[in-house]
């Protein structure tokens, strides 16, 4: 059997030890320290009876109550109990495990392996952990188990070693001024790491130092409250609280902390101003410019609504010369000009100038001794600019006006009454040329004609700038614009189109002659044409109708069938315009027969037609037409003259520029231009002819930069009487060409240009030398100098 054993101070035994352990506890908390000195054992019968008796033994688990002991306790190691077991003889081994043991903390509990003794080896801290629960063992010597694992749970009694804690050392509030008494400012808060089932955490609140006659705080809740009336932040607008909390119910450890109480504004403090009249200067040209500042006072606090304020002008602004606005930093009114002042209508302005706060003041504020003020506002005077009355003067002009022609009067007046000033008038822009203005009176007159087909105007205007100038100190300058409107002017008759036209001689065979007309004038001068047969009583008119079609063409149609001939129509094309013009035109109608397709094909008897004779400009067209075409083929005649001579001459005979005299030999390397006198140039143009200067043609001139060890080639002959012997006439001539190396063969083109009729000469592309490249050796060039030795290496090679 197991069991536990307690002290004899108890003066008893006991077979229940859950009540006894109870009882123990109880004693031990209610006499502190001194149970805790004393050395406790309890019994714990391992064996009970059950409650149906019989021969059988039933075994239960030990059951041990709760273990008190309290923190702080200097005592160590203490003695907290004894667990035994009846297990004997065997020998029994006890141990304990669990948090304090062998977990974390570790080392606060041990036992006695064979006493089972249980002690407490270190200072407990109920903050840090309140209870440990660890679990006891009885083992034999093999370490088989005798008994069941068992629970031991240790209590740790709470002693008031912490101090209480506000939960924060600040504490910050607001309250609106003239609260009543009674209004919740705010809580706070604090807390004790005692036992909050004893008094130990028992808290309570209070204020300490100043402030104790404006707030009060609940001892139990901590809040805090208004005592009393006046709360007034233009005197004081923030309190500073000192709080303190103690446990044991506001008698044991205590802690301080701060309350900082801000008195919220209110609009109980109408603005004023600091003075009842205000004086500014201004000189009339400080449009939208600042002209003064009004200042006001207001205790209620800076930046609020309760404190910022409106400005209003509630007099002498009929106009709405001034405007005023508020500067939200210093709370000043800044006073502006909106429209120009003018010094000659009034140079002072007296306005009265009235001032609130933006949130309405609350109905037991005082009300302001200044909420108005005046403002005198003095006008200095300046020069100003001149001003054109009409600005842009707008005018018709018609097109086609002539120079010095007037137009009109644009003048400017001067706004400076007060001052004898003069102005001048010019012009600064008028991209024309237009215009010329007086420069006293702003007289402006045409100095070119105005022309409507201008480049410088844009949808028929034309933009000209007129200055004015003031004679003040310093001189002011004001522009005027000038804008034409340049009018179309009906200055042209419409002019007919075409002068003739063809017609069949049956007038239900033909669609007419279509007529139309062009005007030179614009709209509305131009179109819509009129065209009518003149006179209305004469016989065309009977025999010719002309019928329209639209705003320009109409069509002219006979109304019976007239004979063939040329007949003149005077036809009269009226325009649209104001007033109308008109032109008379001559229409020459062709009547012929047609074909049964309708086709007219004029013939002798519409062009010799007796029924009305031809019109001078009719005669003339034909007449000059006769005479073009004689004077044609007299040109054709004459062409073909000189085109038979000329076939007859030579190819360079007719030639008075001859290509040839411009030829130069640049890759001579001396003689320059002096060397166009190795060739006479005349040799080639008339082959024929002997000139003083010249040898004869059997006797070419030698180049001048020829060798003189050489002699003169064999030239070929005069030409042949029998064009038979041509063909080898021109053999000789390009065998002369191949072996003189002194002269370019421009002797050979005197005969080439010979074609006579019914030469027996081949084409040119037949024609041979007799003297081939093979047959011939040129190496005797390189003998005659560096000119020849391209020469001889071209040949040499071939």
């Amino acid at each position: 059997m197991l069991y536990c054993s307690v002290s004899p101070v108890l003066g008893m035994w006991t077979e229940n030890c859950i009540i006894l352990t109870t009882v123990v506890a109880l004693l031990q908390i209610s006499m502190g320290a001194r149970s805790q000195s004393e050395n406790v054992q309890v019994l714990y019968p391992w064996r009970l009876k059950s409650a149906t008796e019989g021969l059988a033994r039933v075994r239960r688990a030990w059951v041990i109550p709760p273990i008190a002991v309290s923190e702080n306790s200097r005592k160590i190691p203490f003695q907290l109990v004894q667990i035994k077991s009846d297990k004997l003889p065997s020998k029994v081994i006890y141990s304990i495990k669990g948090p304090g043991v062998d977990e974390d903390p570790k080392g606060i509990f041990t036992i006695d392996p064979d006493s089972g003794f249980v002690f407490l080896t270190t200072v407990l801290d109920r903050e840090e952990k309140s209870s440990y629960k660890i679990k006891a063992y009885a083992v034999n010597e093999t370490g088989m188990p005798l008994e069941e694992p068992t629970d031991l749970e240790i209590i740790v009694i709470d002693q008031n070693d912490n101090r209480p804690t506000f939960d924060q050392q600040y504490f910050i509030g607001h309250v609106l001024e003239g609260s009543p008494p009674g209004t919740l400012v705010m809580r706070v808060t604090a807390s004790d790491a005692d036992d909050p089932q004893t008094d130990n955490a028992a808290l309570g609140y209070s204020i300490v130092g100043d402030g104790r006659g404006i707030f009060r705080i609940d001892p139990v809740t901590g809040e805090i409250r208004t005592v009393g009336v006046g709360l007034d932040r233009e005197n004081i607008s923030v309190y500073n609280l000192t709080l303190q909390v103690a446990d044991l119910s506001g008698e044991g450890l205590s802690t301080t902390a701060t309350a900082v109480i801000f008195i919220d504004d209110i609009n109980d403090n109408a603005p004023e101003f600091i003075a009842t009249e205000f004086t500014v200067e201004v000189s009339e040209d400080m449009v939208g410019s600042e002209i003064g500042h009004i200042s006001v006072v207001d205790k209620d606090q800076p930046g609020t609504p309760n404190w910022l304020v409106d400005y209003t002008i509630i007099d002498g602004n009929d106009h709405g010369l001034f405007s005023i606005k508020t500067e939200p930093e210093t709370n000043r009114g800044i006073l502006l000009v909106e429209k120009g002042l003018d010094y000659e209508k009034a140079d002072k302005h007296i306005l009265t100038i009235e001032v609130k706060n933006k949130e309405a003041v609350s109905l037991g504020a005082p009300q302001a001794l200044r909420s108005s003020a005046k403002v005198i506002v003095t006008v200095t005077d300046v020069n100003e600019a001149p001003r054109f009355v009409e600005d842009p003067r707008k005018l018709n002009v018609p097109e086609g006006l002539t120079a010095g022609s007037f137009l009109t009067v644009y003048t400017a007046t001067d706004p400076d009454t007060k001052q004898q000033q003069n102005i001048s008038y010019g012009i600064q822009y008028d991209p024309a040329d237009w215009l010329m203005v007086d420069m006293n009176t702003g007289e402006i007159f045409v100095q070119q004609k105005i022309e409507r087909g201008s480049p410088f105007l844009f949808k028929h205007r034309y933009t000209a700038v007129i200055t004015a100038t003031d004679s003040g100190e310093p001189p002011y300058t004001a522009t005027g614009t000038l804008e034409i409107n340049v009018t179309e002017v009906n200055d042209f008759p419409p002019i007919l189109y075409p002068q003739y036209g063809f017609l069949c001689s049956q007038w239900d065979k033909d669609d007419g002659v279509l007529l139309w007309a062009l005007d030179g004038d614009l709209e509305p001068h131009a179109e819509p044409f009129h065209f009518e047969i003149v006179p209305d009583d004469s016989e065309y008119s009977q025999n010719w109708t002309i019928s329209h079609l639209n705003d320009t063409h109409s069509k002219l149609r006979a109304r019976q069938d007239i004979n063939e001939g040329t007949y003149s129509l005077q036809i009269r094309v009226s325009d649209s315009g104001q007033p109308r013009l008109s032109q008379d035109h001559i229409l020459n109608v062709t009547i012929c027969l047609c074909s049964v397709k309708g086709d007219c094909t004029p013939g002798v008897a519409a062009i010799l037609g007796t029924h009305v004779g031809l019109s001078f400009g009719a005669a003339m067209v034909i007449l000059a037409s006769v005479l073009l075409l004689l004077f044609l083929i007299l040109l054709v005649a004459v062409s073909d003259f000189l085109h038979r001579r000329l076939h007859h001459k030579g190819l360079l005979a007719a030639s008075e520029d001859d290509i040839r005299d411009n030829i130069l030999n640049y890759d001579e390397q001396g003689g320059g231009e002096e060397d166009q006198d190795a060739y006479n140039i005349d040799q080639l143009r008339n082959p024929d002819e002997v000139l003083p200067s010249t040898p004869t043609r059997g006797k070419q001139p030698i180049r001048r930069d020829a060798p003189f060890n050489y002699g003169q080639p064999q030239y070929p002959k005069r030409l042949p009487a029998n064009p038979n012997d041509i063909k080898d006439f021109i053999n000789e001539g390009l065998d002369a060409a191949d072996n003189d190396p002194n002269a370019p063969p421009y002797d050979t083109a005197l005969i080439y240009d010979y074609e006579g009729e019914g030469s027996l000469a081949e084409t040119l592309s037949s024609i041979t030398s007799r003297a081939s490249d093979s047959d011939q050796d040129y190496d005797y060039l390189s003998d005659w100098g560096p000119r020849f030795k391209k020469l001889a290496d071209m040949y040499g090679d071939h």
